[in-house]
This record gives C-alpha cells, structure tokens and sequence, in this order.
C-alpha cells in the first residue's frame, strides 16, 4: 500500500487481493475519444491507439493479435516516442481503457519493465517497490482464482514476464546491499519493509505456478509418450497456466544458480528433456537462458563433459538460428551478451578438459577467442578470473544486509567474491595439467625422473600430479533420462597412462577421425534423396 511519500507494508498481504468487478465496452472508446485523451494527457495519437487496440485484443482473447502488437507494435513506439523516457503512467492511460484492471496491471508491468532497461539512472526506489507490489497484484490475480483466469498472452510475454520478474529480485538484491550510497531515509526505508522483493516471496510464487500448472506431471507424462492433458487438471490445461509453470521452473534454475545452489538447480529441472526439442520449447530466449545456467552450473559442479555437451548444444543452435533473432530489437543485446558469455565458458571447460566438440562452434572460438584460449591453457590464473567475471551470472546473497553496523564498501560484491575464490581453487589444483597432458602426447613410455625434471619438479610433487590428473578427468557424465543429476562416471582425458615401477606408460585414448568414411557416407544419403526427390516428381 503507498501513502504520501511512505510505503507502509505491515498490513500488506500479497495474497489478500481482490479484484473489484467492473464493466466495460469490449470494443473500447471511439476514436473521438481517443483523440480527447491524446490532447488531454499529451499522448501521442499513435500511442493511445496502440493500448485501445492492446486492451480489446486481450479482452477478446485474440492471441494472434495481441502476439502482433506486443512483438512489432510495442517495440516499434518505444523506439519512435520513449527511447529514453518513461511510457505514460498507467494514471493517465486509465480512462483510455475504461480503467480495465488486469489490462493495466499488465501495462504497468511493461512500464517497469521499460523503466529498468531505458531511462537513465534505472528506476526509484519508490518504483522499484511499485513494480513489486504489480507483480503481487499480477501473481494474485493469477494464482487465487478459483477457475482458470480467462487471459490469453503470447508465450513470448509470458516468458519475459517470469523473467523480468527474476531479473528485478536480482537487480533489488544488489541495490539494497548498496548502502554506502544511501541516504538515512533510503535506509530507513528499506529497513521497514523487509517483505518487499524478499527471497521467500519469490521462491513461493514461483513454486505455486508449478504446483498449479501440474507442469511436472505433464512433463513426466510428455516425456514418456502420453498425453499431458490427461494429468494437467483444470488450471494446467489452460495455455496460461501450463506456460508460465514451465517459465516458472527455468526461474527456479536461474534464481538457484544465483544463489550458488547448482545441484538444486539442476535439479528443478529434472523431467525436462534438455537434449530434446519439444513443444514447450518454442522461445528461444527461454532456450538460451535456459542452457547458459544449466551450462554454469554443470562447469561448477565440476561436471565439464555435461557442460561442454550443454554449451555446444546452443550455440549451435545460436548459429543456425541468428537471423530470427536480428529481426527482433528486443532483448537481442542480452541474448548477444549470454552468446558471448557462454563462448567464454566453453573456452574455459575446454582448456581444463579438452575434448571434440562441433567444427563450427569450434572454428568460431579460435578465430574469436584463441588469445583466450591461449592464455588459459599457458595457465594464467589472471586470465581464468578475467574469463570468470565476465561470463558468470551476478551473484546475490539471500539475506538482507544488517543495518544498524558498517558494512565494507563491497559488500554488495561478496557473493561473487566467493564463487570466484571456489572458481579459482578448483582451477588452481588444476593448473599443471595442460603441461603434462601435453608432454604425455609426445612420448609413450617415460621415466618419472624425466617429466618431473621437464615440469621442474621432484619426483614425489610430479607423482601428486599425476594423481590429480588421474582424479580430475574422470567426471560424472549424463548418459540417458531426463534427470540431469544423474549420469556415470567416465574418464574424458584423451591420453591415458599407467605407472610401472619409476616408468608411465602413455596411452592415447583418441580415436582418429576417418573423414573419407564420412564423406562416402554423406554421398550415399545425398544419392538417395536426390532418387527420392525424382521419383516423386515422376
């Protein structure tokens, strides 16, 4: 509740709301009208056509409509009249809608949204808990209904709602553990309201989407064959409510992960078959975001196999797929960021366990990133914390800060203090295994005397090495299923040794391509669908 210039949240229930009734024209205001509003509040004409026509595609449940306005209308409005300022508040758009109360509920939404990623200086404080107290309006409306909300929205907007929704949690979470530069008012008023964009509130709305979509008995019966429907109950067979459950768990993976939490992360997401495409698939910003944090998490978790397979996977499909997402203004600078992060992360996985991944996303990171590459692999510890901090997600801390004591100025930097430092130290066990492995590839028997005096070391610090090195390539690998905890543990290095007394005997485990086998069997397939396309021509 906002009164004056105070927010008072004590008798604040997100869960207590209740939409007032209303009646309205489902054909809106006429265009006279409409043209009264636009000289009366300053909006452009094009602007108020724009949100009458908005309000009566969604009142009418014209999905293919609404999905028109929001990608190219929408977009193409903000480019021409708020670049760099904020929409009209939601106030003023009031009377244009006939003050449609779910219609500007989702408006005010976008206009948060805008507010977060255009105007200069990002939003107020005081905004910052107006769009949280929107969202609890939203979620409330959706999740206390009795029967399914008769609102149909474009999987896109679904998508981005669950997802701004998780990025204003993280940017709140930074912003509240900047205290170095707030004013005693500020503080106070943060200290007393310590349920606005709480870790708790967040985590429930997320889960009672799961848990009234059923997403996770649809998933389970989708995977095995069946009809999802069947197990869907009356709120999951509505596309609302199945969407935003399935958005909901990759929340959940995302929010897990910035939390530090990567076996929980995981785990949410244990009967979504990652390595398949299916129905609930179809935005490819979910897609991307969804395998860069399944991609980190297994890279932490010290699964490189699982992250390499992960992050090979996407940006193939990045590749193949980047003329869609040039087409498209928004969010394509994040999903350029997250492509170029998640490159990063597989220069990474790659130097500390080298394996064959695709040719072309290959080919790509050596003419992007093999100064990278270079100096990973010549182990400098500087350029594995450069690497980390700029590929790895922001960090935040679950709690809020204390108050009343002094904090240090990077506060606000501690959570990603710690995963680096985890980063580093497992880098740090690692750091010689580059050298030997590449030594090992030049011999196939060697006295143990010899590649430690290579290395410059004693014999009993070499001999640890090589233990390590035995340790470190064998990784849990996922084999099959859905669960992507689960797996087997496999040896990834491609050389292999074996100590004899003061002799290691090299193996190399490397299976040579055969590329004529491949191109012969390339001819035959290409021979028989140029047959087939004859034949059915004849």
């Amino acid at each position: 509740m906002y009164e004056g210039e105070e927010y008072v949240d004590s008798e604040y229930d997100p869960y207590a709301y209740h939409m007032n009734n209303y009646d309205y024209d489902p054909h809106g205001p006429s265009y006279d009208l409409e043209r009264q509003y636009s000289q009366t509040y300053k909006i452009p004409e094009p602007v108020c056509k724009f949100l009458v026509h908005l309000r009566k595609a969604i009142s009418d449940g014209n999905a293919y409509e609404t999905q028109n306005l929001y990608e190219n209308s929408f977009v193409t409005l903000t480019e021409r009249h708020f670049k760099n300022t904020p929409w009209p508040e939601a106030v003023t758009v009031a009377p244009l809608v006939q003050n449609d109360e779910i219609f500007l509920i989702l408006y005010k939404e976008l206009y948060y949204r805008h507010i977060y990623a255009r105007v200069p200086n990002g939003p107020t404080v005081n905004q910052r808990f107006e769009s949280y107290y929107n969202y609890c309006d939203l979620f409330n409306c959706i999740l206390s209904a009795e029967g399914p909300v008769p609102l149909e929205l474009p999987n896109r907007w679904l998508w981005e709602i669950i997802d701004e929704f998780i990025y204003q949690f993280q940017a709140f979470g930074h912003y509240r553990s900047m205290l170095g530069k707030k004013s005693p008012d500020e503080i106070e008023l943060l200290r007393s309201n310590p349920k606005v964009w709480n870790v708790h509130s967040v985590l429930n709305v997320l889960h009672s989407l799961v848990d009234k979509s059923n997403i996770n008995c649809q998933l389970e019966v989708y995977t095995s064959g069946g009809d999802p429907d069947s197990v869907a109950g009356e709120f999951g067979r509505h596309l609302l409510y199945k969407m935003l459950g399935y958005f909901s768990l990759v929340a959940l993976l995302r929010l897990h992960s910035l939390l530090g939490d990567y076996h929980q992360a995981i785990k949410v997401l244990e009967n979504i078959d990652l390595n398949k495409n299916s129905m609930y698939s179809r935005v490819a910003a979910c897609q991307i975001t969804t395998y860069y944090y399944v991609g980190f998490a297994y890279m932490m978790m010290r699964r490189y196999a699982d992250a390499i397979r992960t992050f090979s996977n996407i940006l193939l499909y990045i590749q193949r797929t980047r003329q869609m997402f040039q087409q498209r203004t928004y969010q394509v600078d994040q999903i350029n960021k997250q492509t170029e992060q998640m490159y990063t992360l597989l220069a990474i996985c790659l130097v500390l366990h080298p394996q064959q991944i695709d040719e072309s996303v290959m080919s790509y990171l050596q003419e992007k990133h093999w100064e990278t590459m270079f100096r990973l692999q010549r182990g400098q510890l500087k350029e594995f914390e450069t690497c980390f901090s700029f590929a790895c997600p922001k960090f935040l801390s679950p709690v809020s800060p204390s108050y009343d004591t002094e904090i240090p100025p990077n506060y606000h930097k501690e959570p990603f203090f710690l995963q680096l430092k985890v980063f580093l130290d497992e880098v740090q066990q690692q750091i010689m295994l580059p050298n030997i492995r590449s030594y090992m590839k030049l011999y196939t028997t060697m006295p143990i005397s010899k590649l430690a005096a290579f290395l410059n070391m004693n014999e009993e610090e070499f001999r640890t090495h090589l233990l390590c090195f035995k340790h470190k390539m064998k990784n849990m690998v996922w084999t099959k299923g859905t669960n992507g905890l689960e797996g087997e543990f496999q040896c990834g290095s491609e050389v292999d040794f074996f100590i004899d007394k003061d002799m290691v005997h090299i193996a190399d485990t490397k299976v040579a391509r055969r590329y004529g086998d491949f191109f012969i069997r390339q001819t035959l397939k290409f021979e028989e669908l140029y047959h087939k396309i004859n034949n059915l021509q004849l």
